[in-house]
């Protein structure tokens, strides 16, 4: 693929008056209007000091010009950089020069398009670059780095490589009926998908991890009232966010507090007890929480007994997909009772006081394992949710291809192979339309 022909320029950064901007310029035209602010055309990759001017010959600003010819640059065009101070009226002189020698103003994300479009990075790493700006911590900047260098798109590179490798022995079994051969009667081609199988859960955990990584988890708690719910939030948030009283129905409306853990933003909501009331205020609040509670990846539960009854009866009012722990609180008030952690199922019971914070730290550790930190995460890359859900449907397919296979449908197995390379090749950009590119890099900081 190639880009757009024309010339585009845009301030890439700009920091405090007595600090540097810079201006970059990508596109043909992009060596004729550095030899027209330089006087001379400029030695590639070379810092040249120039006197920037405008059409008057009034100098602008005083700075350095640096040229780097396709195809060795950052968009794979001819590129060339303007640092200057970073006073914003100087840039924008310095703009509007570079515009009337040719260029246009460029759109949100332009440069790192065009460095797609060229095959200078592909979809997952282009995304990075957006990710790594955006990143408020310092794991998930290294998750973001560590998908711009090419960590994900290898690994879904190497993942399609094996998909090809099954799919070609599929169809050889398909164009070689009639031989006296059971191309799919084989225990190696089984282990190759059983592997494959394997090896695409375990993108997708990782991929939901670095999901988690960059967009933080939104965790609500829930429960009756009067069971601890907005201690547990001053509680984890270390200050006293939300009030507490011994009247039942205080928290009316969802208050909200950010906290962060390894790097991990987790975003908790303390939400109106659960319960049916006359009050038209309070009731609303319910409704809100119900409303949080299917946003929520994960749900503090605080039930208002230990009777199973009570757990169940609150449990029944979660989302059916919802991550959920049991949190016994108010051990304080039980003599002899200590923290402990138990786990049934898929879910973890937690005995702690939120008012005294004996047994805080088996939740912050709870927290922590739900995020993922820890179960590999010095290798986390930064994913997105269109990501995760790529992979969802090529483990979809994957699974119909294998029930294919076991009920003899080979053609249909091959197909299903193809859906499940098409939903992976998504995430690198080798099948992706164009709608879904413009909102990618919409969203993406002018000069960038």
């Amino acid at each position: 693929m190639s880009a757009a022909t024309d010339t585009i320029a845009a301030i890439a950064t700009a920091s405090a008056p007595a600090g540097v901007g810079v201006l970059r310029i990508s596109g043909p035209r992009a060596p004729a209007i550095a030899q027209a602010l330089l006087g001379r055309a400029p030695r590639a990759r070379h810092a040249h000091y120039a006197t920037f001017r405008d059409a008057a010959g009034e100098i602008i600003d005083r700075g350095l010009l640096l040229a780097f010819p396709q195809p060795r640059s950052y968009t794979g065009e001819d590129v060339v950089e303007l640092h200057a101070h970073g006073n914003p009226m100087l840039l924008q002189a310095l703009l509007a020069r570079v515009i009337e020698l040719g260029a246009r103003a460029a759109q949100p994300g332009e440069f790192t398009q065009r460095a797609f479009l060229n095959g200078k990075l592909d979809l997952a790493q282009a995304e990075a670059v957006a990710d790594l700006i955006a990143s408020t911590s310092r794991a998930a900047a290294r998750a973001a780095q560590r998908s711009l260098d090419g960590e994900f798109s290898r690994r879904s590179h190497a993942l399609t490589a094996e998909l090809v490798r099954v799919r070609s022995w599929i169809e050889a079994s398909i164009d070689f009926s009639d031989e006296d051969i059971d191309f799919l009667d084989n225990a190696a081609l089984r282990a190759d998908l059983d592997a494959l199988r394997a090896a695409l859960a375990d993108l997708l955990a990782a991929t939901r991890r670095g999901v988690r990584l960059r967009d933080g988890l939104h965790v609500v708690i829930v429960g009756q009232p009067n069971v601890g719910k907005s201690s547990l939030l001053n509680a984890l948030a270390a200050s006293e966010r939300a009030i507490v009283t011994a009247i039942a129905g205080t928290t009316r409306d969802v208050l909200r507090e950010t906290i962060d853990l390894d790097g991990i933003a987790f975003t908790l909501a303390d939400t109106a007890g659960l319960r049916d009331t006359d009050d038209e205020v309070e009731r609303e609040g319910v409704r809100r929480a119900h409303a949080e509670l299917a946003r929520a990846d994960l749900a503090l539960v605080l039930p208002a007994s230990e009777a199973p009854a009570d757990v169940a009866a609150l449990l029944t009012t979660l989302p059916p997909d919802t991550a959920r722990i049991i949190i016994h609180n108010k051990i304080d008030l039980v003599p002899g009772l200590a923290p402990r952690r138990e786990r049934s199922a898929d879910t973890s019971h937690l005995w702690l006081s939120a008012r005294t914070g004996q047994g805080l730290d088996l939740l912050v550790a709870e927290l922590r394992s739900h995020a993922g930190a820890g179960e590999g995460s010095a290798g986390t890359f930064s994913a997105r949710t269109r990501h995760v859900a790529a992979l969802e449907r090529a483990q979809t397919a994957l699974q119909d291809a294998l029930a294919a296979l076991h009920a003899g449908q080979a053609e249909l197995a091959a197909e299903e192979l193809r859906q499940a390379q098409h939903a992976i090749g998504e995430i690198t950009g080798e099948f992706t339309a164009d709608d879904l590119l413009g909102a990618i890099f919409s969203s993406f900081c002018i000069g960038k």
